[in-house]
């Protein structure tokens, strides 16, 4: 089976050929890649996860957009970032602002919406659908961020398939469970990507069970790339705006 971010890169590349890479940085919280063409720029960003780096040797001698997006579904976490964050910026400059709602991951869901499995520790998110008195399942990773209504990743592959919606932090493209992730949530009716890592185009994931990609569309380029600079996720989010761009 063809990993879901090796069709991905496929169709980027499709969409590259008149781009230029102008920077880019691997850092924390999120590693970015910035872009220009006839239309401007764009700036795509990929959450850096510093539990998953090992001691790798990144192969990338002379950086270029399409050298980072042929790495976009490699073995090599630092790769797969750079990669990722180079195809969101070429999403980011191709994407069809009309066809996005400014909105938030929580007007998507319906009453009466079942269980809801959150990948990734979303204090504020879980927080918020709780209240709304939805059965909430947040499961994470990395066991810093665990609090006492976490649980692990390993129970995501034994309960996912009787989840109702799936909402995940699109950083699941990083860290290489996505396919899994799709593959047991059998039952979803919703399945969203969100958070920053998630500015893929749309179209990318047609013919998945992405339903929703819930993300931020940088409105601030300087603004927003200060903020990665200095470490920020507040500084870098105050130059953004959060859409929701339906996928089929």
């Amino acid at each position: 089976m063809v990993m879901l971010l090796s069709k991905v890169k496929k169709r980027a590349f499709e969409l590259a050929d008149d781009l230029e890479l102008i920077d880019f940085g691997f850092a924390l919280p999120y590693t970015w890649v910035l872009i220009e063409g006839l239309e401007g720029k764009a700036l795509g960003v990929a959450m850096t996860l510093p539990e998953e780096v090992q001691r790798y040797t990144n192969s990338i001698i002379e950086p270029s957009l399409r050298a980072f997006i042929e790495r976009a579904d490699s073995l090599n976490v630092i790769e797969r970032t750079l990669g990722l964050a180079a195809i969101n910026a070429v999403s980011q400059y191709h994407i069809d602002l009309s066809n996005v709602e400014w909105a938030d991951v929580l007007d998507l869901l319906p009453e009466n919406v079942g269980k809801i499995a959150m990948i990734g520790n979303m204090p504020p998110l879980a927080k918020a659908l709780r209240e709304k008195g939805a059965e909430t399942f947040v499961f994470e990773r990395n066991a810093k961020l665990w609090d006492k209504d976490t649980y692990s990743d390993a129970l995501e592959y034994h309960l996912l398939p009787e989840m109702d919606v799936v909402i995940a932090s699109a950083s699941c493209l990083v860290n290489g469970t996505i396919d899994m992730l799709l593959g047991r949530a059998r039952k979803a009716r919703l399945f969203v990507l969100t958070g920053p890592t998630g500015q893929l185009l749309p179209e990318f994931l047609r013919g998945t069970k992405v339903t929703h990609l819930a993300s931020m569309k940088v409105t601030d380029i300087e603004r927003a790339i200060l903020g990665l600079k200095l470490g920020s996720f507040r500084g870098f989010e105050e130059g953004n705006r959060k859409y929701v761009a339906k996928v089929r």
